[in-house]
């Protein structure tokens, strides 16, 4: 949790920064400080909240070295004022330099989960000496008269237990399998269920040297249920629609202004006393950033409950889709859902990974082609740029150059370049969002999709292979830096499913190359030969 905090508040410092979409002038300095105050402020109770109890690291530290960065920045704007921008390479570097201290002084003050453990509990009992706390229930651990009964439930013909290791947390027996990874799950499974009830979950994962094992460990979920939690009340606090629909609106306000601003009209300083209320309540206004935010937010919302209805369908508790406003960048930091239950095998795991990319890429084409079919063609100029709206050459993505050319035909020649109408833009960043969450690395829907496909170990390999082809690319192509150092650092560890050993069918086998393929036509420039072809 620690690393992934470095990553968003890096991450949204550097979009700030390389990607400019922000450009610090003295008529909006007054708003990049406020920015920076608020930033701060969030960084240090995201600090405070994910890594005070598993770091001995002063929080305050730790803060300091995440919002390095921006405050660099802020220093270099007071000194050499607003029009003098500070070097590529100085933004990079802090960047580079304050993830690596992070992750450095993270590990150095980490505590051992015994530390943890002696430090919460006697907290607990201090604030309330009286009150037995069962937010955390206490899981009985196999006891020592209980280990035939647990031997018993792995019959010799379906999987030879050898060793038992009994860990504080889990209990992991290691054998020989003999019989299909399916079936024996299922049938071992049963018997755990018939000798200990609910008390644990079973995971059966790949070993290392290429024998699966099986994990017990305390099922929490249901112990506190047990102790008085309605499983109906919990899910309605899981799911809090009024928060769901709270951001959604206020999504819509922040990208609708953004909206504006892509459409070519100027809005006043927001934060200027009354200026955001007059735009606000100017219909006229606000209904030229309805195109660009309804059609952003139908591609972010139909990704989301793609994970959403299939999630349900596997009966795996979720949230509701929650969008995240900023009123600057996109408007929006995109959506995202969290699953509070386990995924019970490989084939679950590959179909809520995929639905969301799927889902979303079935909107963003539709969408994507009616924009440029409303699009201004123009010429290529210096400023043509992957990330430019106003002056975007379709020839850095295959895809989008054949989109752009069945969209808008012979207009579309080789010195050609687009402005886009605000749907087109907002289909470009819903190519952009399919490609970044199919990209196989992690905790990312392509993560998933080859976690499942090949199994972790395969998945850590072909993530490592993918950052550092993603790298390369970025040498020749520097509007994929950002994300090149985003995944460099993004852990490749994925969580297991319970059952991570059943491989998939061949039809999800193929679609998982598919989503691949899709990758590839989205972030890959045209080639010359296909160019000339489409006469482009």
């Amino acid at each position: 949790m620690g690393f992934e905090v470095c990553l968003v508040v890096n991450a949204m410092v550097l979009k700030l920064l390389v990607g400019r979409f922000v450009k610090i002038t003295e008529d909006n300095m007054a708003f990049w400080f406020l920015f920076i105050l608020l930033l701060g402020l969030a960084t240090y109770l995201m600090v405070q909240h994910s890594v005070a109890q598993i770091t001995r690291t002063p929080v305050w530290l730790l803060w300091l070295v995440l919002m390095a960065p921006a405050l660099l920045l802020s220093g270099w704007t007071l000194v050499y004022g607003p029009k003098q921008p500070p070097p590529p390479a100085l933004i990079l570097w802090s960047i580079f330099v304050s993830t690596v201290l992070y992750w450095t002084l993270f590990q150095w003050g980490r505590r051992s989960p015994r530390d943890t453990q002696a430090q919460t509990q006697p907290q607990a009992t201090e604030s309330r000496p009286t009150i037995q706390p069962i937010a955390e229930p206490i899981v009985r651990p196999i006891e020592p008269t209980e280990e035939t009964q647990l031997r018993n439930c792995f019959p010799w013909s379906v999987y030879y237990v050898q060793n038992i290791e009994y860990r504080p947390q889990a209990v992991i027996c290691r054998g020989q399998l003999r019989t299909k990874a399916s079936n024996a799950y299922q049938q071992i499974k049963t018997n755990i269920e018939a000798q200990f009830g609910d008390r644990f979950l079973l995971i059966f994962q790949e070993g290392l040297n290429d024998k699966p094992f099986f994990v017990l460990v305390p099922n929490t979920q249901a112990a506190k249920e047990r102790n008085n939690t309605t499983p109906r009340r919990e899910q309605e606090r899981l799911t809090r629609p009024g928060l769901a629909l709270l951001l959604l609106a206020a999504t819509l306000v922040t990208t609708t202004l953004v909206g504006v601003e892509i459409a070519g009209v100027s809005l006043p300083p927001l934060w200027e006393v009354g200026s955001l209320f007059k735009v606000l309540s100017n219909p006229d206004v606000l209904f030229k950033g309805l195109p660009y935010a309804l059609g952003l937010m139908t591609i972010l919302g139909i990704h989301e409950l793609g994970h959403y209805l299939t999630a349900k369908f596997y009966k795996i508790r979720s949230t509701l889709p929650y969008f995240i406003p900023i009123p600057f960048f996109l408007g929006t930091f995109g959506a995202f859902i969290q699953m509070r239950s386990p995924i019970p095998n490989r084939k679950a795991l590959f179909d809520i990974s995929i639905a969301g990319p799927i889902a979303g890429f079935v909107v963003t084409v539709p969408l994507l082609i009616w924009g440029l079919a409303h699009s201004d063609v123009v010429s290529i100029t210096e400023k043509t740029r992957l990330l430019n709206p106003d002056a975007l050459n379709p020839k850095y993505s295959i895809l989008l150059a054949v989109l752009s050319k069945l969209a808008l035909g012979s207009q579309l020649t080789a010195k050609s370049a687009l402005d886009l109408h605000p749907v087109a833009v907002a289909g470009f960043l819903g190519l952009i969002v399919t490609a970044l969450n199919l990209m196989p690395v992690g905790q990312l829907d392509g993560g998933h999709i080859v976690h499942a496909m090949f199994g972790q170990r395969t998945a850590m390999v072909i993530g490592q292979i993918a950052r550092v082809l993603l790298l390369l690319l970025a040498l020749v192509r520097e509007e994929f830096l950002v994300w090149a150092i985003i995944l460099l650092f993004m852990p490749l560890i994925d969580e297991p499913a319970l059952n991570d050993v059943t491989e998939l069918d061949n039809q999800r086998d193929v679609w998982g190359l598919l989503a691949m393929a899709l990758l590839i036509v989205i972030i890959l420039p045209l080639p010359q030969a296909i160019a000339n072809f489409l006469q482009i």
